[in-house]
């Protein structure tokens, strides 16, 4: 079965160990498709240019960028380098990997969003001029194409996003853009990160919720996760409906981390504690 592993973007976490592992992987004959994020490097390149990140809570408390015309020029600019630099890692370690984004053969489709709802001073508002989108399609044929002819697919935004008769490079958020491509695979997927996996108690490390199985399980799940997990969680969810038998969150610091993620460390969700038939 193929495994389809999201490397993260935060600067705590560092990918060499990842990219060791695919390469691990491949030689035992698993299919690897490799999704990164990157938004921490979009962070940085808007502040070393003079331009303030922004960001925008919706009104379900959901935190997320605000793409304008400036910002989605820099999303793809230091998120093509971070593929580039992912596949050079991955040619390091014997890896015959091909770089992609969302806009390339329309591997990740859906309409621009042009608009969001915003929450302000406690106030709902609607706020213009965003270039962010919403992935319906995943070219799941690209990939198997790529697959089976024996090369490992980078994939990361921005997407390709429909504005009227038009096609423009749009963001969407990685982690969905792992758990769409995983759903349209059929494949498990490994949300890499710097933490060990969802805790119930985020300050006491002996809480790690190890196992979700059940709707009781994934309320407690959707119930610990905070901050940058909720959006993890989400995509967990996504993948789910969309086909993935198994979602893992786990420490993309740890020693092998896709294998010891598969092999049982971290958090493992499995499409018993949802309703997939239920789209919301």
């Amino acid at each position: 079965m193929t495994v389809v592993v999201k490397v993260g973007g935060a600067r705590a976490v560092d990918p060499e160990g990842a990219l060791a592992d695919v390469a691990t992987l491949i030689e035992e004959g698993e299919d690897i498709v490799v999704v990164h994020g990157g938004s921490t490097k979009v962070d940085e390149t808007l502040e070393r240019m003079g331009i303030e990140p922004e960001y925008v809570e919706t009104p379900s408390g959901v935190v997320g960028r605000f793409t304008d015309e400036k910002t989605i020029e820099v999303f793809e600019m230091a998120f093509g380098h971070l593929n580039t630099q992912l596949v050079a890692g991955l040619q390091s370690q014997g890896v015959d990997a091909v770089g992609l984004n969302g806009v390339d053969g329309k591997l990740l489709a859906g309409p621009r969003k042009s608009a969001v709802r915003v929450m302000e001073d406690g106030k709902r508002k609607i706020k213009r001029g965003d270039h962010s989108g919403s992935i319906k399609e995943v070219n799941e044929d690209l990939l198997y194409t790529l697959l089976d002819d024996g090369y490992t697919p980078v994939a990361g935004p921005p997407m390709a996003g429909k504005d009227d008769a038009e096609w423009i490079p749009v963001n969407t958020d990685a982690d969905r853009s792992a758990a769409a491509i995983a759903g349209a695979l059929d494949a498990r997927l490994v949300l890499l990160t710097d933490v060990a996996g969802v805790y119930e108690d985020p300050d006491d490390a002996e809480t790690l919720i190890e196992s979700v199985e059940t709707g009781e399980d994934w309320e407690t799940l959707e119930d610990a996760a905070e901050g940058f997990m909720e959006r993890k969680i989400m995509a967990a969810k996504e993948a789910l409906v969309g086909g993935a038998p198994a979602v893992v969150v786990a420490d993309a610091n740890a020693a092998d981390p896709i294998s010891a993620a598969l092999d049982g460390s971290g958090t493992h969700v499995h499409e018993t504690a949802i309703d997939t038939e239920d789209q919301s």
